[in-house]
């Protein structure tokens, strides 16, 4: 009786464990689950972080060596994006942009058609799908990207700056 006792105690905390967001692999990369607010953290090969809020919509793709990804396809909610300078190109893919990048930290959010992308530190280069219409951005710089309306570079109000990375607990 005892030993089934245990058993069921032992089995029981595996599971608690296992639903509470353990670390698992996940394309490469080791994901994990955040709280205060819900986010999850995929912490990848050669200095890449990505931290999704937990309703992002997003697909890891591709991948360059040693098995790090190379590209985010994201068509809803935000990322913060964080590539270790020299660890080589990366870009998030949403249905309105692309944004391209060489070491930095920033931010990518998709929502109602519309991508927005800032840039906390180094530098990010924005253009549509196509490739046409590339802007850089630089820190403390977003862009605005939709299918009507030219892509416009502007430094964000730091509430704006705020609210963006709060939900990333920044």
């Amino acid at each position: 009786m005892r030993i089934l006792t245990l058993f069921m105690a032992v089995t029981c905390f595996i599971a608690i464990a296992l639903s509470a967001g353990m670390a698992q692999q996940v394309n490469g990369c080791v994901r994990s689950e955040l709280t205060d607010p819900a986010r999850v953290v995929y912490t990848c090969p050669g200095g890449l972080v990505l931290e999704a809020e937990a309703a992002a919509a997003l697909a890891i793709t591709g991948s360059g060596a040693p098995g790090r990804p190379v590209a985010v396809e994201l068509s809803g909610k935000g990322v913060l994006v964080e590539v270790e300078p020299g660890s080589g190109p990366f870009q998030i893919l949403t249905p309105q942009a692309i944004a391209a990048v060489r070491g930095t930290v920033y931010a990518v959010d998709v929502e109602d058609g519309v991508t927005s992308v800032f840039v906390v530190r180094g530098e990010v280069g924005v253009s549509r799908p196509d490739g046409s219409e590339a802007v850089a951005l630089g820190a403390g710089e977003g862009v605005t990207v939709t299918t009507a309306e030219p892509l416009v570079v502007k430094r964000w109000p730091q509430e704006k700056v705020d609210r963006l990375l709060a939900r990333f607990a920044r």
